[in-house]
């Protein structure tokens, strides 16, 4: 048995350690080989590979990124891609193949099962917004660098009495923002979930400053205001579609800054949340989740995904975890919205 491994989409802490755990109880336990494909899906599109044994995945579980390398690449829409990708696996004596990776990574694996390749997917996504599991890898270390370094901007804040807007990803899932907000006392938290009203933004700023301290905001980099009341950046477009996010930190600066007279500052996290070495929880998730996988390949279950709910991995369809994105309910943001102001 000869497997593929793949991460694509997004880096994240957490990647590492399941490749580790794949490839060692894959080799240790079930004796089977392993091919790496380097950068997401350009890896099999291009035939791109790099050995992969247990010598390859010693000492990574605490590494940030992936030794594989990953990108953005989408084989459905090159010509041909899908039967590219296929002779590739075929050519290479690969059996089956491991994708890791969020919605679109997963969205290209689910395709690639329907035309008959032996795909079984891993969840991996900082934003938490794939479906059909409690978490993923990824998340939690993100939340905790947001955490932290909202925790530094509130010391300066307080320092100057100025209002600080912290930007965390989340394109149309606001759970980073959530869960640092609510993790490191924030007054105000915009998700792309509610779309948020910019005066009564500025009226929680305004009732911070009068108990004498500084306000601080997270905001989700897709959280947007009502319309017709703010505009907003957009950027060209990637390879599935998305526009590059960007700015809504500091148009909130701006017009906090303009309408209450004290000074905002905008800090954005951008990649430093995908950066760095994973938490415990990641390492164990994501180890379990490669466990797992293996075990799937093992089973000749393919088209699935593994998942977490509750405290058990269990195996959901491909069409199921990539159906819909996982988003904030509003009776969670109504449990953060009590602290605001």
């Amino acid at each position: 048995m000869r497997v593929g491994v793949l991460t694509g989409g997004g880096d994240c802490p957490g990647l590492n350690a399941v490749i580790r755990a794949v490839v060692r109880k894959g080799v240790q336990v079930f004796g089977y080989e392993f091919v790496g494909f380097r950068a997401g899906w350009r890896g099999p599109l291009e035939g791109d590979t790099v050995a992969l044994d247990v010598q390859a995945v010693r000492g990574i579980l605490p590494r940030g990124g992936t030794i594989l390398g990953s990108s953005r690449t989408n084989p459905i829409k090159v010509d041909g891609g899908v039967e590219r990708i296929k002779d590739n696996l075929a050519g290479l004596g690969v059996d089956a193949l491991i994708a890791i990776g969020g919605e679109d990574t997963l969205g290209v694996a689910r395709e690639l099962y329907a035309n008959g390749v032996n795909v079984v997917g891993v969840p991996k996504t900082i934003d938490n917004d794939l479906n059909a599991t409690d978490y993923t890898f990824g998340f939690d270390t993100a939340v905790n660098i947001g955490m932290e370094a909202v925790d530094r901007l509130h010391t300066t804040a307080e320092s100057h009495h100025r209002a600080l807007i912290c930007e965390v990803m989340g394109r149309h899932a606001g759970w980073i923002a959530l869960h640092v907000g609510m993790a490191a006392g924030a007054n105000v938290i915009l998700i792309p979930e509610r779309p948020f009203d910019i005066d009564k933004v500025v009226g929680y700023v305004e009732s911070r400053f009068k108990t004498r301290y500084a306000p601080i905001i997270v905001v989700a980099e897709g959280a947007h205001p009502a319309e017709g009341q703010m505009a907003l950046q957009t950027g060209e477009k990637d390879a599935f579609g998305h526009v590059r996010l960007g700015g809504i930190g500091q148009a909130l600066a701006d017009e906090i800054e303009k309408r209450t007279g004290k000074e905002a500052r905008a800090a954005v996290l951008g990649h430093i949340q995908r950066g760095g070495t994973p938490t415990a929880f990641d390492r164990v998730l994501a180890t379990r989740f490669g466990l797992q996988a293996i075990d799937a390949v093992r089973d000749g279950d393919y088209g699935k995904m593994v998942a977490l709910q509750g405290t058990d991995i269990i195996r959901v369809g491909l069409d199921e975890a990539t159906k819909e994105l996982k988003t904030v309910p509003l009776e969670r943001y109504a449990e953060a919205e009590v602290f605001f102001g």
